[in-house]
């Protein structure tokens, strides 16, 4: 199904799980994933919740026009699914670039969300960051989506991963292909991660029930980061889980998922 945004591009959404539970839960992709990043997830939920899932534009099958869209615009977007939807309040949870999307829509739209799960996160950019960003972008300069994916995967999973993969490397490397295969939609998103401003100062505004989970080996992003979103959100709860890298959603969804279900 697809969502028009107010700028007239198509954004694809799913919904799946119970029509008939009152309680609605929204998954938000990281940058280079699309809907299909939660099925490992989604089962835990699909009795007693709706469950929503969106490709961002430039990501999966939404749209790939346009100029680059900030975090802002991209909540927008979202906010007008969910409105369109006609859903009540919604907890929503969201991963690496996804999650920098939930935090400017619970600031931007608060009215629309209930509880917020952030896993692998951050408000804030490192020198470190800025490296492994400018390895990536120039992966997809000089080698299109298949370079930027050998490039990637050393960083976004964990040595634990590699060494026991859920999906074999070469699976996995031949499924993404299908998906976010367009270098230049994947740059625009790289885009707008590049041109955020530091957040934590923004996230001190934050009401809504918090809860953060980051992998104790992610290399992209080393648990100080996210140590920094849990100090900014005021009565937050931080969870380490160990020996799980950036891509909670692929190699650590139980142990995700036995946070989350207490917390929801």
């Amino acid at each position: 199904m697809y969502y028009t945004t107010t700028d007239n591009l198509n954004l694809y959404y799913e919904i799946k799980g119970n029509p008939a539970a009152p309680r609605k839960i929204l998954f938000l992709n990281g940058v280079s994933q699309s809907t299909v990043a939660w099925n490992i997830m989604i089962s835990a939920y699909e009795e007693d919740f709706q469950l929503i899932l969106c490709d961002f534009i430039f990501q999966g099958q939404s749209d790939k026009k346009g100029p680059v869209r900030n975090f802002d615009q991209h909540a927008e977007d979202i906010a007008g699914l969910l409105i369109s939807l006609g859903s009540a309040k919604t907890t929503v949870i969201g991963i690496s670039y996804g999650s920098l999307v939930a935090q400017h829509l619970v600031l931007n739209n608060p009215e629309l969300v209930d509880k917020l799960v952030l896993l692998s996160t951050f408000a804030h950019k490192t020198a470190y960051f800025e490296a492994i960003e400018l390895a990536w972008e120039r992966a997809l300069d000089s080698g299109g989506y298949p370079l930027f994916l050998d490039i990637m995967l050393p960083t976004v999973l964990s040595e634990r991963y590699f060494n026991n993969p859920l999906i074999p490397i070469f699976n996995l490397k031949t499924s993404r292909t299908g998906v976010n295969t367009d270098a230049g939609a994947l740059r625009k998103l790289m885009q707008a991660t590049k041109q955020r401003p530091d957040y934590r100062e923004r996230l001190k505004a934050v009401r809504q029930p918090t809860l953060i989970i980051h992998g104790e080996k992610d290399l992209l992003l080393p648990v100080h980061m996210a140590r920094s979103v849990a100090e900014a959100i005021s009565g937050s709860r931080l969870e380490i889980i160990p020996r799980a890298g950036h891509t909670l959603n692929l190699e650590a969804g139980p142990e995700c998922n036995a946070l989350i279900q207490p917390f929801l």
